[in-house]
């Protein structure tokens, strides 16, 4: 038995869907199919009933799932105490986050807990949403911090996660100013050359946000792409370069906004807010987690 076989299932049992599931694991639908197969086996009875769509847990694989939980965490912390990461410490909380949020919203978040509740060791694993969410289905964090829209679905269904609304973000176009502060390239004039473009990778959240918008107020025509990248930061970077125009996190982007240094670029209907949630598994908190939760509560917009 291997622990990806388990890792493997902890994400089909909240998906519920082998090609969505297979996809925030990274692997082909064909080999996690037969890695949840080879698992079954090893189990000795059926754990996924295919019958049906979309499929479901048999009743041996909810109750094996409880099991493999409490397994795949305790590998994790002890491979954690192996690596001498926790012997002889405070506990460590840790968290998966989208690298923007990471950057612009953990830090000050973070800080405004322990004014609360005194020093917290934390453990931050920065990555894109899928690697986000296969972290906190596999165990590999307590909490995942992201973005939220409901116009823009997760590629997995993890509404099985208490989540709670920390603040809202808004993604905006900004570029560099010329010398009398007004933006290079800008949505709000009619000119008839295209605006060179910055985007995100098709597949990221904020790529999925902007790709509404610009759908939504017919941009294409008015953008020329020209540099693209899945990191909110090196889109930042170009624009200061005067590359282009780029959707960017108010977030990620205040001290920039407020220095004169990037411009907004666009008319208030090419802006979106959305929301920044954290999420946790519940069924395997720890005291420590369970102490930041209900702070982070008391300083939450909502909780689901």
């Amino acid at each position: 038995m291997e622990l990806d076989w388990l890792e493997d299932f902890l994400a089909l049992s909240v998906t519920l869907n082998f090609s969505r599931a297979a996809e925030a694991r990274n692997v082909t639908q064909s080999a996690f199919s037969r890695r949840i197969r080879n698992l079954e086996m090893w189990v000795g009875a059926r754990l996924i009933d295919r019958s049906v769509y979309p499929a479901t847990l048999t009743p041996a694989g909810l109750s094996f799932r409880s099991a493999a939980e409490d397994l795949v965490r305790e590998l994790q912390e002890a491979r954690a105490e192996a690596q001498g990461r926790t012997l002889n410490q405070s506990p460590v909380i840790g968290f998966a986050a989208l690298h923007t949020l990471a950057l612009s919203f953990f830090p000050a978040w973070i800080r405004g807990l322990e004014e609360r509740l005194g020093p917290i060791k934390t453990r931050m694993a920065a990555s894109n949403v899928h690697d986000c969410i296969d972290a906190l289905i596999a165990g590999a964090c307590d909490l995942m911090l992201c973005y939220s829209h409901p116009i823009v679905p997760t590629a997995v269904d993890i509404s099985r996660y208490p989540s709670l609304r920390l603040a809202r973000d808004r993604v905006l176009p900004v570029c560099a100013p010329d010398r009398d502060g007004n933006p290079i390239y800008d949505l709000r004039t009619a000119g008839t050359a295209p605006l060179p473009y910055l985007c995100y990778t098709p597949d990221s959240f904020l790529g999925r946000i902007v790709e509404v918008i610009v759908t939504r107020e017919d941009l294409g025509a008015r953008l020329d792409f020209c540099y693209e990248n899945s990191m909110s930061e090196a889109l930042k970077a170009a624009a200061l370069e005067q590359q282009g125009i780029a959707w960017m996190p108010e977030s990620a982007v205040r001290r920039e906004l407020a220095e004169g240094r990037l411009v907004d670029a666009g008319a208030p209907q090419h802006a979106m807010e959305m929301d920044i949630r954290l999420y946790r598994a519940a069924d395997r908190s720890t005291r420590d987690v369970q102490r930041l939760w209900s702070a982070a509560l008391d300083r939450s917009l909502e909780s689901v």
